[in-house]
Formats: C-alpha cells, sequence, structure tokens
C-alpha cells in the first residue's frame, strides 16, 4: 500500500464535511454514545482508578502454549499465539497498535483518508514510526457488516460488542458470538471513552478503563508487555513532570474544548472521567462548561452563548485534522461579528486541538500540546500549527517527553 502524505493535496473541508457520517455521527459524537449513563465521577489522572471495584491482575502463560487475556465486557480471551491481523475500527486501537511495534496487523480502520492524516501529523515526528492507512477498509462505511467481518478473516476484533449491538443496525449477541466462535474473538472496551452506559445484555459487571490501562490490555494480547513497560515509564515521568509544574487552581485559565459545525459549538467536558478526556483531565484548567448541564455527551452552543462563557482558551478538536485545520476555523470565528469579540480570538488563544481517539503515543504529544497550550509560562509556548504539516518542531529542552527514547521502543530498541 502506498502510504500518503498529510502534506498533499487531498479532499477541500468542503468535501470532508460533506462526508458528514464522519462528524455528525463518528468523530464528533463519540459514534453516536448515548451519554445518557456518564459517571459524575472525577479523575485526577489517567492513572486514576476507573473501576467499581479492584480489578484482578491479568493472567498470562507463555505463548507457545496459549494464553488468555482478560477485557471486560467480553470476559478471559484465549488467544494461541499474538494476532497477525486484527480489525480496528477507531483510531486509538490503530495508535496501540503501531506503539507496540505491530502497525502490520491493523487490516481497517474508521475513515482513514481523515484518520490516517492526523495520525501522520505525530508520527512524522517519530524516526520509523508509521501506519500503512491508505487503502484500508472502513468498516462503518455502511456499518459494521458481518460479510466483511468474514473477509478480513481477523484473529481478533478490536471492538467492543456493546457497542456493536448498541449502535449497528441487525446486530444481536447471537451475531456476536457467531463471529468470534466462526473468526475471531472480539477484545475492546468501548465505554471507558465516556463512562456512558453499555447495552444491557453487557452491562451487569462493566468496568471502565484508564487509556494506559486498556492499552496495557492490548499489549498482552501481542505479547509486547516490554513495550508497554516502557512506553507507561515515558507516560508516568512525563505526567508526574506536568502535576508537579502546574499552577495553583486559582490561577489556571478558563477553557472549552469544542468542535466548530455549520456555526454550532459542540462543546466537551474538560475534566470528565473516560479516556477522551486523558489530555484534558490531567492538566486541571477550570472548564467554562463546569456548571453548564446537558443531555448526552456533549453540548451544543451558538456564537451568543460562547460570547457570553467567553473562556479565555478555545481548544478546537481536530484542529490537525483534514477538513478541521485550525486556520480555517479560526478564521471562520473571527469573521463572525460575534465570534471576533471572543478572548480567546482577541488574544490569540484559539488553539488546534489533536483527535478525540488518542491511543498511547497520541496521549503523549496530546499532553504536550495541551500543556504549553493552557500553561505557556510553565511549559513554553505553543509553536502553532500549519494545516497539512506534522507536529510543530519544539527545541529539544522545551520537549515535555523524549521522542527518539518513544521511537526507539516502538521499532524494538528497548
Amino acid at each position: 500500500m502506498q502510504r500518503e502524505n498529510a502534506g498533499e493535496s487531498g479532499p477541500t473541508r468542503r468535501e470532508y464535511l460533506a462526508y458528514a457520517g464522519v462528524v455528525g455521527s463518528g468523530l464528533l459524537a463519540g459514534c453516536t454514545a448515548s451519554g445518557d449513563g456518564d459517571s459524575t465521577e472525577t479523575e485526577t489522572s489517567e492513572t486514576a482508578a476507573t473501576t467499581s471495584q479492584p480489578e484482578t491482575v491479568t493472567e498470562t502463560a507463555e505463548p507457545e502454549s496459549g494464553y488468555s487475556v482478560s477485557m471486560s465486557p467480553v470476559g478471559d480471551v484465549e488467544f494461541e499465539s499474538p494476532p497477525e491481523d486484527a480489525m480496528v475500527i477507531f483510531s486509538h486501537y490503530a495508535d496501540m497498535a503501531v506503539a507496540l511495534g505491530k502497525a502490520d496487523t491493523v487490516n481497517s480502520l474508521y475513515a482513514p483518508s481523515f484518520a490516517g492524516p492526523a495520525l501522520d501529523t505525530f508520527y512524522s515526528r517519530l524516526d520509523g514510526v508509521s501506519l500503512e492507512w491508505d487503502g484500508l477498509p472502513d468498516p462503518l462505511s455502511n456499518g459494521v457488516d458481518k460479510e466483511m467481518l468474514y473477509e478480513l478473516d481477523s484473529d481478533v476484533h478490536f471492538i467492543d460488542p456493546s457497542y456493536v449491538v448498541k449502535n449497528q443496525d441487525k446486530w444481536n449477541t447471537d451475531d456476536v458470538a457467531e463471529i468470534a466462535e466462526n473468526v475471531g474473538p472480539w477484545f475492546g472496551n468501548y465505554h471507558s471513552g465516556l463512562h456512558d452506559k453499555p447495552v444491557s445484555a453487557y452491562a451487569d459487571d462493566y468496568q471502565y478503563y484508564s487509556l494506559w490501562d486498556l492499552f496495557e490490555k492490548v499489549a498482552t494480547v501481542y505479547q509486547e508487555q516490554e513495550r508497554y513497560e516502557a512506553l507507561r515509564a515515558v507516560y508516568d515521568d512525563m505526567l508526574r513532570d506536568i502535576e508537579s509544574s502546574l499552577p495553583p487552581e486559582s490561577e489556571r485559565p478558563t477553557a472549552a474544548r469544542v468542535t466548530l459545525i455549520n456555526g454550532t459549538f459542540y462543546a466537551y467536558k474538560l475534566n470528565a472521567p473516560g479516556f477522551w478526556h486523558a489530555d484534558t483531565r490531567p492538566l486541571g484548567a477550570t472548564d467554562a462548561f463546569a456548571d453548564v448541564e446537558w443531555e448526552g455527551t456533549w453540548g451544543m452552543f451558538d456564537y451568543e452563548t460562547m460570547l457570553e462563557t467567553d473562556p479565555d482558551v478555545i481548544l478546537h478538536l481536530w484542529g490537525m485534522s483534514p477538513g478541521y485545520y485550525i486556520d480555517d476555523i479560526r478564521e471562520e470565528v473571527a469573521n463572525d461579528p460575534v465570534g471576533s469579540q471572543l478572548s480567546a480570538i482577541q488574544n490569540d488563544r484559539f488553539f488546534a486541538g489533536g483527535v478525540r481517539f488518542q491511543g498511547p503515543l497520541t496521549n503523549l504529544f496530546q499532553l504536550e500540546l495541551t500543556a504549553k497550550q493552557l500553561y505557556p509560562e510553565q511549559f513554553g509556548e505553543w509553536p502553532s500549527y500549519s494545516p497539512g504539516e506534522p507536529y510543530p518542531e519544539i527545541p529539544e529542552a522545551e520537549q515535555l517527553f523524549d521522542r527518539q527514547r518513544v521511537a526507539d521502543i516502538v521499532n524494538g530498541d528497548l
């Protein structure tokens, strides 16, 4: 497969917006997560406990004799050997495979022409790290299709069966069991992203995991625990440095995380539980919408409401992704008579955010960029982002994690 270059000409923003199913039903909405079961629990970091009961340590045997990995809601899953073909929908699982040196096992990806360049933005700063996404089939192009799963013949499906039953037409638990028996096991936990409710068939004892705990389980599936532990050490060191350098709460800016679509701001809670917020919650900014109640996953606001709230910093989700490049979005807001009055526009603090479906590698970059955008005095100025270009070059002394160390781990130099 020929790997596309994110900087090459591609679909225009209008064409991406015409591909509204990507955003309206998926990338924006967390792929139709209802949000009616959102927990009120808060976490101080991704290392905080996210399960309602103590989780037992995953037991594994030596690969040559087979091994078992436990994951809610699928239970104990048996593997004879590490998967060589992995069915993926959302890019955080693709990112996990890449991080574990298993990029070549990924055989599908949701909205590859959107998600692929977004991942390339980060991978371009890691020597020898890439994902050949061009040509991968999109498993949501016509909904999760049983025939496609048979054709892909995957060793594992990195999908939560609760997501499939809840959000995909014509799927029930019998269909899930059929694919597990005839093709390969399911291994995913979707609802940890937002702590929303699983479908009733999987609701009993459903557990929520942090991003890095979920990554540990995927690493065990691939039998790449050493890579996981090495990357986790990088993350833990980075998180410790960030948390020790945060200013007092009284000195932190108000901030909002939004996506602008057709004149409406779709806002998300910065500090809510779930790993979709793994790049904002640890930074502890004052959420401009913390006291605003809304049903479901996100709130919808017009320009006037945004101006009434007027956060110091606005983080635009997908701002480094095709169709949502920050320059276009910022210009659109600045050209609006109300939007132009926003403090974030006037003070040049309307920033490009990362991707929502973040895995471990993207999480490292997105923690760094958000720390710089929120707290430039503590972590250095964010250098801005040029549409279609790689993640900005940041002086080594101002980097919050060692790129070469991460690249070495991914490439097997532990």
